[in-house]
């Protein structure tokens, strides 16, 4: 080892090391940690000394050396790595795992040592490592000249690291006989997770936080168990959020409470990931393969409504997913070898012994002085605080509620109320669901006439609502009593950008459908409801003078969580017919979301009611159902059966005698045909589709036997061929609100222009297309656009772009888990010129950057490129055969009839 005095000086390299675990390991070897902790010593002291190291300071298990060169001190690190690695320790579990970190900056020695922020830096870098681990700061990266084969250096991204107010990117060492895959770096930056954020301050269980997390490090299922109105909720996400640390690949939250059909739980569970269903594979096996090999914790919110279906899901995981830790929520066990059930208590009723208020008090005081505008509480109302907390037992809802009469009452008559509504009936019994339900029965018995109905017809919406469409259920002025709710904190108000929108907390939800079943007004209400949702999804396609508008999803995104629960009570207890046309409003928005599968297990559901009650159904709405469903078969890779519902929905229109409606579901035809390997068969379809379609004079309906037919022609290089297609069929769907907004004819319109070579037609018709389908929600089409324009850069002279929206496309589509389709073929054929082109190195490092961008950055930088020059002689696809007769001949008869 070089000794102190010729410490290096300018720009120099500085190393920190440790022992991860060094207490742990003393604690377990006893005496036997001195030799373990001297051979480790001079193993480090050999390696650093043969690589020109100045050590300068030893410290119990750490190291702190200086290098002169950055190249040397990575050798140094591999080697001391694998020298650890290859030594005789005692036992396996002996062996000390040192984490190492470097930085580079300048420094000049005074006195035998370095008094500069870049040492400071550097042990923060060490810090962020784990044990076998090597990182260094983008500073060192850069000054390495050349590292030995085999080495690299792996970019882990941007990290806050500890008393730094910038961002440092760190580097990972890679080399033969070190690990390679560790957990996220131990920065600032925050763990991701999709806790909800609280809207009041967590009051009190500082003990049972203690116990959970406990249990949680000790299990890998603890079920948090207690009635309705406890606190399960709260506690589970408050002690998740201290947790988050603690799980390098997240803390995921899944509220299933609105999941209403068990179908759906492992859908609803992905949701939580940002999973969504892959066409043809059971949800179970994307949510296994996804958390596989991550070590997180995935909390279960209000399981009692579907453990049935939840339970096989939770064994599932567990055994597939050895990182993974679940935390769930239940009125009751979900009944799992190896469940550790942790039974909630109500807040503690009981002053500590100095002499504060106990949890229950505290948590009235704090709701009380909310209540009351900030005002505190009169220390001479303690003892009527005290009393109210012992009657409603501490649970937390109840006192919420309680808490929330002081805006009225003073604590004494509240006291005194509680009183003589708790003595008799509900609240005379043990079981603390029956206590809170006094508690709401108490709140209830308060009402009016008029906000009693407004609670009770209110429970039928699963989630928050505005204000006109809790008017239109009510069919009057609901602001009177709906003030009333709100007051009473029977219904929250939660103010937006846009406006207020009103919710139920579970547990009120429940009492008002009960309430609303005890009334006899049940079905009504809930009939109303569903006609509030089918005049909600119309509307979203019309302005505000009534007139159709292009469709969006983004307008339907808000409205889903409303129509399934409408088509929940479709399939029970209601009008079956209502239930189709409330899935035909959802039929695009399953699809493009990526949710077909629910789409199809829904009008399953719609079927087997039909049955159930012989309920006559017209031969047009049945053909329109199977028509739908054979378009989610084939998103969700079920071929053969969309075939099947294509043909029931052909016999249907026939039967009906709608000649549009038989036309739109020949035209949908040729899809499934593609799909099952029929192209012969498909085109074939197309041709007759758009011969009938002429003959019944509907060649508006037969718009997708355009884009069908187009394609296949554009495949085989008839390109002449499929812009008269596409040119023909521009006024069609422009007419259709359905149709527009997605710019079909502009995307194979700009395909072909690229097979053209017609830089400027492919430009602006992909432009189009991209500006379109991201102003209107059409996600996973947008993603389809961006390849394509990834193409015309390419054959621009700008492959560096083409790579960056290559990989951009490619990492969106896997997020959305879906297919690139018939167009896989040709983009593998692209992406492999861009590659040949580029070389691979530079190839995969724009696709990598590529893949992390957000789809609205990656949408950004398509709509840059700048237009091509004109004088290239390109001129429009669409224009340069619009002049010439298409082989059949479409008459352009527009109608609003949506596919």
């Amino acid at each position: 080892m070089a000794a102190r005095f010729h410490l290096p000086s300018g720009q120099v390299t500085f190393l920190f090391t440790d022992i991860e675990g060094s207490t742990r390991l003393a604690q377990l070897l006893g005496d036997g940690y001195r030799p373990v902790l001297n051979d480790h010593r001079n193993l480090m002291r050999l390696t650093f000394g043969d690589c020109d190291g100045a050590e300068l300071l030893t410290e119990g298990d750490s190291f702190f050396v200086a290098f002169a060169d950055a190249t040397a001190a990575l050798i140094a690190c591999v080697t001391a790595q694998r020298a650890l690695a290859s030594h005789t320790w005692p036992t396996p579990a002996a062996r000390p795992r040192v984490r190492m970190g470097l930085h580079t900056g300048y420094a000049v020695p005074h006195a035998g040592e370095y008094a500069t922020y870049e040492v400071h830096r550097a042990a923060r870098v060490a810090a962020a490592a784990h044990g076998g681990q090597v990182l260094c700061s983008q500073s060192t990266a850069r000054r390495v000249e050349e590292l030995p084969e085999g080495l690299s250096l792996m970019d882990l991204g941007l990290h806050r690291l500890r008393d730094f107010d910038d961002r440092e990117r760190l580097f990972q060492l890679v080399a033969p006989g070190l690990e390679i895959r560790f957990p996220r770096p131990r920065t600032m930056d925050a763990t991701p997770h999709n806790l909800p954020a609280a809207p009041t301050s967590f009051i009190g269980r500082v003990d049972e936080q203690v116990k959970l997390r406990q249990l949680i490090s000790e299990q890998r299922l603890v079920t948090v168990v207690g009635a309705g109105g406890a606190g399960k909720s709260r506690l589970a996400v408050a002690v998740a959020t201290e947790l988050v640390d603690s799980y390098p690949d997240g803390v995921w939250f899944a509220d299933l409470a609105s999941v209403t059909d068990p179908a759906l739980i492992a859908v609803g569970v992905a949701g939580a990931f940002g999973l969504r269903p892959e066409p043809g594979r059971p949800m179970p096996d994307t949510l296994v393969e996804h958390a596989a090999r991550r070590t997180c914790l995935l909390v279960l919110d209000t399981c009692d409504h579907q453990l049935s279906s939840l339970s096989p899901l939770i064994t599932r995981m567990l055994a597939g997913c050895p990182g993974l830790t679940v935390l769930a929520t239940s009125r009751e066990p979900i009944g799992l070898p190896g469940e550790a059930v942790w039974r909630i208590p109500s807040l503690s009723v009981t002053s500590p012994t100095d002499g504060g208020p106990s949890d229950a008090v505290a948590l009235l005081l704090d709701r009380a002085a909310a209540a009351r505008g900030g005002r505190k509480a009169d220390p001479a109302e303690m003892p009527h605080f005290d009393r109210v907390a012992r009657r409603l037992d501490g649970l937390p809802l109840a006192l919420e509620l309680a808490a929330a009469r002081l805006r009225l009452l003073a604590a004494g008559q509240l006291a005194e109320r509680i009183e003589d509504l708790l003595l008799s009936g509900p609240g005379d019994s043990p079981n603390r669901h029956e206590t809170l339900s006094a508690t709401v029965s108490w709140s209830y018995k308060t009402l009016g006439p008029r906000a009693a109905k407004l609670l009770r017809y209110l429970s039928v919406f699963a989630g928050p609502v505005e204000l006109d469409a809790i008017e239109w259920l009510l069919g009057a002025d609901p602001l009177d009593p709906l003030a009333v709710l709100v007051d009473k904190s029977l219904v929250q108000a939660e103010p937006t950008a846009v406006g207020t929108t009103y919710r139920m907390l579970d547990p009120i939800r429940a009492y008002g459908q009960r309430k609303l079943v005890r009334a006899g007004e049940e079905e009504a209400a809930r009939d109303r409801h569903v006609a509030w949702c089918r005049h909600a999804a119309e509307r979203a396609g019309r302005d505000a003078e009534g007139r159709p508008v292009t469709l969006s999803m983004h307008t339907l995104d808000p409205l889903a969580v409303e129509l399934r629960a409408a088509l929940r009570w479709s399939t029970t207890g209601g009008d079956v017919r209502e239930g189709l046309r409330l899935a035909g409003a959802l039929d695009q928005w399953w699809r493009e979301r990526g949710l077909a599968r629910e789409g199809r297990v829904w009008l399953y559901r719609l079927y087997e009611r039909m049955t159930s009650t012989d309920a006559p159904v017209p031969s047009k709405e049945l053909a329109m159902a199977y028509h739908m469903h054979a378009a989610h078969a084939g998103v969700d890779g079920e071929f053969a059966e969309a075939l099947r519902f294509s043909q029931r929905a052909e016999a249907a229109a026939r039967q009906a005698g709608d000649p549009g409606l038989l036309v739109r579901v020949l035209a949908g035809r040729g899809a499934p045909l593609v799909d099952i390997g029929l192209t012969a068969e498909a085109e074939r379809s197309c041709w007759e589709t758009l011969r009938l379609a002429a003959e019944l004079d509907v060649e508006a309906d037969a718009l997708f036997a355009v884009f069908y037919l187009a394609q296949l022609l554009w495949r085989r290089g008839e390109l002449d061929e499929s812009a008269n297609l596409l040119a023909s069929a521009r006024p069609l769907e422009a007419a259709r609100p359905a149709e527009r907004g997605r710019r079909t004819v502009d995307m194979l319109l700009g395909l072909v222009a690229l097979e053209r070579g017609d830089l400027v037609a492919a430009h602006e018709h992909l432009q189009v297309a991209l500006r379109s389908r991201m102003a209107y929600g059409f996600g996973a089409r947008a993603v389809e656009t961006l390849n394509a324009i990834g193409v015309r850069c390419h054959l621009g002279g700008l492959p560096e772009t083409a790579a960056l929206l290559f990989g951009a496309s490619e990492a969106e589509r896997g997020r959305l888990r879906c297919s690139a389709g018939s167009y896989a073929v040709y983009w593998a054929e692209q992406l492999g010129r861009t590659r040949a082109l580029l070389g691979d190195r530079r190839f995969d490092a724009l696709y990598a950057e590529g893949s992390a961008l957000p789809l609205t950055e990656a949408v950004a930088v398509a709509l840059a490129v700048e237009h091509p020059d004109l004088s290239s002689g390109g001129v429009y696809a669409a224009q340069s055969s619009a002049a010439e007769a298409p082989t059949v001949p479409i008459r352009v008869k527009p109608n609003n009839q949506d596919h």
